[in-house]
């Protein structure tokens, strides 16, 4: 098969979206298709995965679909000329642009295309339904996507996984990073839909009762500023610490001892697969597709997002009873060949193979 990805970027930022992508472009290749990737072109500065890509013999076009009248008339034009090109047999969009993009103009080309809802939170979501097949990227998804008008027969369900992933080498590779223990982690993009700020909250309750509980936000985003003031606002400002974007968290993953993912919606929750990978005890909301990431919670503490002090409970005792801890640790790394990078790949491609037959 010749497939073509269409992505708003390629860049190493943490976008799980992206990363998603770009480990089924070199899979797939691996696999013996012809692929390509095309995205917006780098921006300054940004480490981007283009590297990656050519190693693995990813055909790479520049396809900017910056959301304004100018360039999305460029877009067109540009993304015509892909086609005619490339000539794909299955056109594969991860974002919203791409996908309205390429129904647009299928009726033109004899490909077949497929789109992902990585993410349903979004209004515009309800676009990726445009494709032939719809990937979800968990039950959850697909339930929400099916109630707001997506016919049923139209879904197929991929879950995520991220273990033995082109973009990163063995895990024991990493070294770990020196945290202040009892160490408590989260990676996750700096946003209020994250629960970052309830997260912090709960801490203060945690370092009251571990004196020598320490909190690490892992990520970046728009909200950090907020968080950064909630969080010098704690009589525990001390102990809560913002790292950052960082291009290789499974330094602090492989060093932590609860990860923690408090998110009010997921899809699926891509870093609980890293998490689970690095044998962390993992305690995380039970909202959307996160109980379909920790296997119903045989794999990780669920939380009831409703429950008041819930994750402080939760990681007081993880925190306090060393067997209850090592009991969740070695739970995480139970069943992780459903996390596998390579049967998110094959599994793509058995959908393709059913739309071309």
């Amino acid at each position: 098969m010749r497939i073509l990805h269409l992505l708003n970027d390629s860049c190493n930022l943490g976008n799980g979206i992206v990363n998603v992508a770009i480990d089924l472009a070199c899979l797939q290749r691996q696999s013996g298709h012809t692929v390509a990737v095309a995205a917006g072109p780098p921006k300054n500065g940004v480490q981007d995965y283009g590297s990656l890509l050519k190693q693995y013999s990813v055909q790479q076009f520049s396809l900017d679909q910056t959301r304004t009248p100018h360039k999305l008339l460029a877009a067109v034009w540009r993304y015509r000329k892909i086609i005619k090109d490339f000539q794909p047999t299955i056109v594969h969009a991860h974002m919203m642009t791409g996908i309205v993009l390429a129904k647009a103009l299928q009726f033109k080309s004899n490909y077949r295309l497929v789109s992902t809802v990585h993410s349903d939170f979004q209004h515009s979501a309800i676009l990726m339904g445009l494709a032939d097949q719809v990937i979800a990227v968990s039950h959850a998804v697909a339930t929400k996507m099916q109630n707001r008008g997506i016919p049923q027969h139209k879904f197929r369900v991929v879950h995520n996984g991220t273990i033995g992933s082109p973009r990163q080498p063995p895990l024991q590779s990493y070294t770990p990073v020196s945290l202040k223990r009892p160490a408590i982690v989260t990676v996750a993009g700096l946003y209020h839909r994250k629960g970052i700020a309830e997260l912090i909250t709960e801490f203060n309750q945690v370092a009251q009762a571990i004196p020598t509980a320490n909190l690490y936000l892992v990520g970046d985003g728009p909200d950090r500023h907020q968080f950064e003031t909630q969080a010098k606002a704690s009589p525990f400002a001390h102990r809560i610490h913002f790292e950052g974007f960082q291009p290789e968290p499974w330094r602090y993953l492989r060093s932590t001892d609860a990860f923690v993912l408090p998110s009010r919606h997921e899809a699926f929750g891509l870093v609980l697969s890293e998490a689970r990978e690095a044998g962390c005890a993992i305690v995380a909301n039970r909202v959307d597709g996160i109980p379909e990431a920790l296997d119903n919670g045989q794999a990780g503490l669920l939380i009831s997002p409703h429950n008041s002090n819930s994750f402080a409970k939760a990681l007081i005792r993880l925190l306090t009873n060393k067997k209850y801890l090592a009991h969740w640790q070695q739970m995480s790394q139970q069943n992780l060949k459903k996390l596998d990078a390579h049967r998110v790949c094959q599994e793509t491609l058995a959908i393709y193979q059913e739309l071309t037959r």
